[in-house]
């Protein structure tokens, strides 16, 4: 019953891609960026559980049952952090991709003042095309995991089922495909997700049972801070710990608008000017999510207490088979495929527009049907690392993710904030917050802070000198107004 549930669920996503390609026209814009047409309140649900992805359901559940709730920080920050971020820049990025006529995130940042920055579009896409690969196969492997702990199949089954699944939607439909399954997706999710919180308080007793158990779990386990900060011992350390704790998680959220696999779904919205509506569907569902998985990643400590032997990321397969009936289950485990396939779909897209857009010349000399096997072709990628790669979903996820966040966010804020500046310019912040983000994290310094702060931090550090040296000025005012 547990397979037959499952596979339903997962036979309607298909479908449901699939029946995207009525609407499809032949054309690489619609392949891409779905000729710019998607409702708000598609884009912000797409959006919502392509930022959620697998890390949700496997490595922030595993996280929380490790650490405590101090994890709640990670939800907390990020939300806030994203939040900012999008109050003053998706809805240009929107405006500006169309009115450039880019394709790809990477073409949009290089073409932004109607310039064409050949070089910084290169070095986008290659970026993209290996920390996006990297992650897709993330959220791959985060299916497999799955599909090992409850069935015991070989871990590399789920990832082929995923990425087999996705191929075949994206090919059909493009990014449309990939938006309508997101959609679908995310209510699956949510429901998944819920049922499962709210059964597991069941299980402990209710919710005084529950906080009265996790108060005797281990010591620090609810406190709000982790024990292991480092800089604690600093003169004013119990506050500065903390709160570079706090805001290298909020630095994380920020990093949201230097994804491209999220970042694309708002350059295919077709209202710019419904951004507030946009953001009540997104917010509201993410809030309510994350809480729930933290919730539920506390109950699992409880419930699997076993930590010596468990492994963390597998907490939420092992307590649906153990709490739930078996048509549940299914749906559980539908909801976790759902979340990784609403971020990989995204993602093997996203490099595919890379590719065929920014490592070639010229982005008109690739075309439709050529395209579309370059989404082969990169889905075979993550499928390698998928099964090859590191074990950890987490921490692959927290590498992509502040490559990603270090080497855009600066840039396409200061393009947000009116500014323009030349290519070299451009490259450097890009390059410079790239190498703080991995020198911070090749020197153990992430109990400090999460390394996209003193990232991000890098790369607006070199805009603020190159506007001290006149390298930088405001974009020409014409330009502005049409955005």
């Amino acid at each position: 019953m547990i397979m037959t549930s499952f596979l339903c669920f997962l036979f309607c996503f298909v479908l449901i891609g699939l029946s995207s390609s009525f609407k499809k026209q032949a054309t690489k814009e619609d392949y891409l960026l779905a000729t710019h047409n998607i409702k708000p309140w598609q884009v912000a649900l797409a959006s919502v559980a392509t930022n959620s992805s697998g890390y949700m359901f496997i490595g922030l559940i595993g996280f929380t049952y490790l650490t405590g709730l101090s994890s709640a920080w990670v939800m907390i920050g990020w939300v806030f952090g994203d939040l900012i971020a999008s109050l003053f820049i998706h809805e240009q990025l929107r405006r500006h991709s169309e009115q450039s006529k880019a394709l790809s995130f990477a073409s949009a940042l290089s073409r932004w003042h109607g310039t064409d920055y050949k070089l910084l579009r290169l070095i986008g896409g290659i970026i993209t095309v290996i920390f996006l690969g990297v992650y897709a196969a993330a959220q791959l492997k985060a299916g497999s995991k799955a599909m090992e702990a409850l069935f015991g199949w070989p871990h590399f089954y789920g990832a082929v089922m995923g990425g087999a699944m996705v191929l075949v939607y994206c090919f059909a439909g493009g990014i449309r495909a990939s938006i309508w399954t997101n959609v679908a997706q995310s209510f699956v999710m949510i429901v998944a997700m819920g049922l499962l919180f709210f059964v597991s308080i069941h299980s402990i007793g209710g919710f005084g049972a529950y906080w009265s158990k996790l108060a005797l779990v281990q010591p620090g386990y609810l406190s709000l801070f982790p024990d292991n900060l480092q800089l604690v011992a600093l003169p004013a350390g119990w506050l500065i710990a903390p709160f570079l704790f706090v805001m290298g998680w909020m630095f994380a959220g920020f990093g949201v608008v230097g994804q491209p696999h999220i970042m694309v779904h708002f350059m295919t919205m077709d209202q710019p000017n419904q951004m507030t509506r946009t953001r009540l569907y997104y917010y509201s569902w993410y809030t309510f999510f994350s809480a729930a998985a933290i919730g539920t990643g506390l109950a699992a400590r409880l419930l699997l207490p076993d930590v010596a032997h468990f492994d963390a990321e597998l907490a939420l397969p092992v307590l649906a088979g153990q709490l739930l009936p078996d048509v549940l289950v299914g749906l559980i485990l539908a909801g976790l495929f759902a979340a990784t396939m609403s971020t990989a779909d995204s993602q093997i897209l996203c490099c595919t527009a890379a590719i065929s857009n920014d490592l070639t010349p010229d982005d008109q000399t690739v075309s439709y049907m050529a395209t579309k096997f370059i989404t082969v072709g990169v889905t075979l990628m993550a499928l390698l690392i998928a099964m090859w790669g590191p074990d950890s979903v987490f921490s692959l996820v927290l590498i992509a993710w502040s490559a990603l966040a270090c080497a855009f966010a600066p840039l396409l804020t200061v393009y947000a904030l009116n500014q323009r500046v030349s290519q070299v310019v451009a490259l450097t912040m890009m390059l410079v917050g790239f190498a703080t983000m991995m020198a911070w994290r090749l020197a153990g310094l992430t109990g400090v802070t999460y390394e996209i702060l003193p990232g991000i931090m890098a790369g607006f550090s070199v805009f603020s000198i190159a506007k001290l040296l006149g390298l930088s000025q405001p974009a020409p005012r014409q330009n502005s107004d049409n955005c």
